[in-house]
């Protein structure tokens, strides 16, 4: 590994969400598990870069132009062997900011977008706030390993939900969907009208033996119902920089979502978005390839040390993303008590169980991406060693 992880660096007084986010209540002696974004720092090639377009000292209005799309093309076809055309991508800041753009234009207030619980807390808020109606179907947790209720799911599509938000990978489980779960759940979609709008962000974190697949990949049908949000912002630490690309093949779709961009004011990237992406995705390959084996070796870790030690955490084993999603009821089942033990006396911030879906008190979800060193200090002090 070329990369040195290993080392801490303090984001403290960075105004980091994460961080400085929990030192207001708990104190800078915190350790932060939370938040999904990586305490290791982004490739130096990348850095370096950043550092030469703010030394260029002129921060004006920000396009993309071809070699931006060019990256995005070949880096599709390199990973995932899926070629896509430039007109399918368009840029948005954020994916839930797309998510909420699509829940506001696509359908009308009341009607029915599902989701498969415990879900990412934003794209469900995004339901809510926007004054849709969240359906849930909670997955299934069988042997250790969620999967989808293709029943529920499909009985409730008879219902009249007009969105399907996928996650995929799916965060907080960690599932990396197969091809047949995919196509199973596209099958429902078709059937039943369904728009279906998958955040693939942590498709770049997948783990040994499971491979990704885009879903609108799989067949004509599923690419002219699917609208594909991406971003390398997970992959590589870019969170704040705000990069994402929505890949829309179909053209009524695509043309409806850039209306309702221009509606919202959205259009420049900003000044560091397109050149971070360009050099991430053309000369970053090889820090992937270590961040990804310092990830796993971080799992690996977590999970001997919680079986040597954490005894009564069950960890859901992990497919993909940097997140672990632990079963902690047969340590302490109530969340105030987890609260307590983690973050009031340990100094440990994690996302607790709620935050995903009010059946799943007793859960926690503890990110990874930090170096080990944090991450062993962290899980410590939940131990009360």
């Amino acid at each position: 590994m070329k990369t040195n992880f290993d080392k801490i660096v303090n984001r403290f007084h960075t105004n980091s969400a994460k961080w400085d986010g929990i030192a207001m209540d708990y104190g800078e002696d915190v350790i932060a598990l939370s938040v999904a974004d990586m305490d290791l720092q982004a490739p130096p090639v990348l850095i370096n870069k950043m550092v030469e377009m703010a030394e260029h000292g002129i921060y004006g209005y920000t396009d993309p132009f071809p070699p931006y799309y060019e990256a995005i093309l070949n880096w599709f076809k390199r990973m995932y062997d899926w070629e896509i055309q430039r007109e399918w991508v368009v840029f948005c800041p954020r994916i839930v900011q797309a998510v909420s753009l699509i829940i506001q234009n696509f359908i009308r207030e009341g009607e029915k977008v599902l989701v498969h619980t415990p879900s990412y807390m934003p794209i469900t808020n995004a339901v809510t706030v926007n004054n849709r109606t969240l359906v849930e179907s909670p997955l299934l947790l069988k042997n250790g390993r969620y999967e989808i209720d293709f029943e529920d799911t499909e009985k409730k599509m008879q219902e009249g939900v007009k969105i399907l938000l996928l996650c995929s990978p799916h965060n907080p489980t960690g599932r990396v969907w197969t091809k047949e779960e995919l196509l199973r759940l596209g099958e429902l979609c078709v059937k039943y009208h369904v728009l279906l709008v998958s955040d693939d962000i942590h498709a770049d974190f997948i783990h040994g033996g499971h491979t990704h697949t885009f879903i609108a990949s799989l067949s004509e049908q599923l690419k002219e119902i699917s609208i594909i949000c991406t971003s390398p912002a997970k992959t590589f630490n870019l969170a704040s920089l705000e990069i994402a690309n929505i890949i829309i093949p179909n053209e009524k779709l695509r043309t409806k979502f850039k209306e309702t961009m221009i509606q919202a004011g959205i259009h420049n990237p900003t000044f560091f978005a397109v050149p971070a992406l360009e050099v991430a995705y053309t000369t970053c390959d090889d820090w992937l390839s270590d961040v990804k084996a310092y990830i796993q070796d971080n799992i690996a870790f977590t999970k001997a040390f919680c079986r040597a030690y954490l005894p009564k955490i069950q960890i859901i084993e992990p497919e993909g993303t940097f997140l672990l999603w632990m079963d902690c009821r047969k340590w302490n089942a109530r969340e105030t008590e987890l609260k307590r033990l983690i973050l009031e006396e340990a100094k440990v911030s994690v996302s607790f169980g709620t935050s995903f879906g009010l059946a799943y008190e007793g859960f926690i979800r503890v990110n990874v991406a930090t170096s080990r060193k944090l991450l062993e200090e962290g899980l410590r002090r939940i131990a009360h060693l």
